[in-house]
């Protein structure tokens, strides 16, 4: 994403970080909705398993969390270029280390699902 975000093949538009922006917080809503249902015993059905479905939805969020990170990088150069002052660099180190954590977990819930087919 890096090389991608260097070579200006994917720019981040306000247009690219609206629907982007939607499809991770539609993301968040799904994940507080089975939270919430796990509480009861229920739980979103297909979409947490090992079938064409599940898979499917966590290519789809290994994409989304994939696309957070040209976000990440342009905040952080838009400081550089802005001159942040230098106790606000923290917000870009925590945005993107966030971002990494989150798309580390999707990529082992990815292949956990994978392995669970065999």
């Amino acid at each position: 994403m890096l090389l991608l975000f260097k070579t200006n093949t994917i720019r981040a538009t306000e247009k690219f970080r609206a629907v982007l922006l939607t499809a991770t917080l539609s993301v968040l809503v799904v994940y507080v909705i089975q939270i919430i249902a796990s509480l009861f015993g229920r739980g979103i059905p297909l979409i947490f398993e090992s079938g064409n479905i599940g898979i499917a939805f966590s290519l789809v969020v290994v994409a989304i969390a994939s696309l957070n990170l040209i976000i990440d990088f342009e905040f952080i150069e838009q400081g550089a270029r802005n001159l942040i002052p230098k106790n606000c660099e923290w917000y870009g180190a925590l945005g993107l280390m966030i971002t990494l954590v989150w798309l580390y977990l999707e990529v082992l819930r990815l292949l956990a699902k994978l392995n669970d087919r065999r």
